[in-house]
């Protein structure tokens, strides 16, 4: 009967609110307090798998907000409310550890009976999660209060004592027979970009999706899918494309790109900036180019269709070298945006040549940006006003007074002396000025390539990439900057006064 009674009184306390259980360790004896701690670690433990983590770390596994995103995905998944999750997320990022290892332990510890899947690109790779998980069942059994069978306990099929609960590991692409799964998860469908553009590979995936994995789903079985987006048709974009409102998606960018971010995160706002900020992301984005960055960090397999520009508005007025030969130009300016400011993505010099002619159309004609110092992109902009034969440098002088003009200046005297100018003059400089931390503002010159009027003489991948990736109100590149800048320099007073007016960036005043 005292054995009835102690079970019934740890089953009420249990139920009793933080403040209500405190008080009760505070008026218990030694002996008691040591056994209510000891309840307390294990409600902590069942809590959520990020609990569970902190509690048998002694507080060293890390957690963040988006992580508790996934904690709430599993705690649903583990309670019915929900049977297919997607979580999207850039590498390194730690769902994989979250969402494969420490979610399937917290998950066995609740459900001894149950089995669960873990597949990934690679049946090593889905192995090591099943080791982990493993691992961890052996240090941590008596706190955990479940065991491993002795005779299966390999690293990509293990069972648990008692029952028959466990796991399973294997490739996609492999077989998962034997039992079913209570909870499956793929972790990793994509092994790399080469895989991500391989029809053939993609048709493997999806078979593998269809035929295999939905056969060994219980019928109460739940479903979670965790990847960084690598094409538009990767596993994650054509079970979006065929059933995505069946699935709750936490799609989580490394930035934030939208004003209903899952975090409630501003636009451009890191996902980790504890341990990812900005700057950090902005070397990344330099490293890795605009295709990876689009697709793994920023969740997008191809430049988002929404943002302030459009490919559509860029591809359809774009002309070839061809058609521009019979185009007489009014107006050639360079524009140049240095590197530097507040913006962490400005880590580059934007040079770009712009032209107009008599209708009032506008040309892009060359790109010369890079990562250069202040002599360099002097000469690199001199250099492009003689080829072109531009009439003005235009030249952002937030970051430097009287400076910019002084590095035009010199770096047009150093290529007349080396006989490079060939007696011609140096165009006029015009400086602009956009306040500084302030921004950009291209609105105005998106909509004059919405109305066809700006057309891009050849290809400009890393300019146009910049352009279809920025979403208003993120720290905008040089290279679009400095095209900005020349645009605005030649569009007709008139064309931009039909546009919206409501910015304070006094880029557009003053100019003729």
């Amino acid at each position: 009967m005292r054995q009835r009674d102690d079970a019934s009184a740890i089953a009420h306390y249990r139920t009793l609110p933080p403040s209500h259980r405190r008080a009760i360790a505070r008026a218990a004896s030694p002996a008691l307090r040591a056994e209510l701690a000891r309840i307390e670690r294990q409600m902590a433990m069942d809590c959520s798998p990020g609990s569970l983590a902190a509690v048998l770390t002694c507080g060293r596994e890390m957690q963040a907000p988006h992580l508790d995103l996934i904690d709430e995905a599993f705690i649903d998944m583990a309670e019915g409310r929900c049977d297919r999750v997607m979580l999207t997320m850039p590498p390194r990022h730690g769902k994989s550890r979250r969402a494969s290892r420490w979610a399937p332990l917290w998950y066995l510890r609740r459900n001894p009976g149950h089995r669960m899947m873990i597949a990934s690109y690679s049946a090593d790779l889905a192995a090591d999660h099943g080791r982990w998980i493993r691992d961890a069942i052996t240090t941590w059994g008596d706190d955990l209060g479940i065991q491993l069978k002795s005779g299966s306990q390999a690293a990509n099929r293990f069972d648990i004592v008692g029952g028959e609960g466990g796991l399973l590991a294997a490739g996609i692409g492999g077989g998962l027979t034997g039992r079913g799964a209570h909870i499956a998860i793929v972790d990793d469908p994509v092994k790399d970009m080469a895989d991500a553009d391989s029809p053939t590979m993609r048709k493997r995936a999806w078979d593998w999706w269809t035929s295999v994995l939905q056969t060994r789903l219980e019928p109460v079985g739940a479903i979670c899918l965790i990847q960084t987006r690598w094409h538009e048709d990767d596993l994650a974009g054509r079970i979006l494309a065929t059933e995505g409102d069946a699935w709750r998606v936490i799609d989580l960018p490394a930035l934030a790109d939208t004003p209903d971010d899952p975090l409630g995160r501003n636009l451009g706002e890191p996902l980790w900036p504890e341990r990812f900020d900005a700057a950090h992301h902005a070397k990344t984005r330099k490293r890795v180019g605009e295709r990876v960055w689009g697709a793994l960090y920023m969740q997008k397999p191809r430049p988002p269709e929404g943002g302030v520009w459009k490919r559509e508005w860029i591809e359809t007025a774009r002309i070839n070298a061809v058609q521009f030969s019979g185009i007489d130009l009014a107006r050639i300016v360079v524009a140049v945006d240095p590197a530097g400011g507040e913006s962490t993505v400005g880590d580059e010099t934007g040079v770009i040549g712009v032209g107009r002619d008599f209708d009032r159309h506008l040309y892009l004609l060359a790109d010369r940006s890079g990562s250069m110092g202040a002599n360099d992109w002097g000469i690199a902009a001199c250099r492009l006003a003689l080829e072109l034969k531009a009439d003005a440098i235009v030249v952002e002088k937030n970051y430097g007074g009287d400076m910019a003009r002084q590095i035009v200046t010199q770096a047009w005297e150093q290529l007349r002396r080396e006989g490079v100018t060939k007696g011609l003059l140096m165009p006029m400089i015009l400086e602009v000025t956009a306040k500084v931390g302030k921004r950009l503002r291209a609105a105005p010159v998106a909509q004059l390539y919405e109305q066809q009027l700006v057309h891009h003489v050849g290809e400009y991948p890393d300019l146009e990439d910049q352009m279809v990736t920025w979403v208003e109100g993120m720290d905008s590149p040089d290279r679009m900057d400095a095209a900005v800048h020349g645009l605005t320099e030649l569009a007709d007073p008139d064309q931009l006064d039909t546009l919206p007016t409501d910015t304070d960036d006094d880029r557009f005043d003053g100019r003729r």
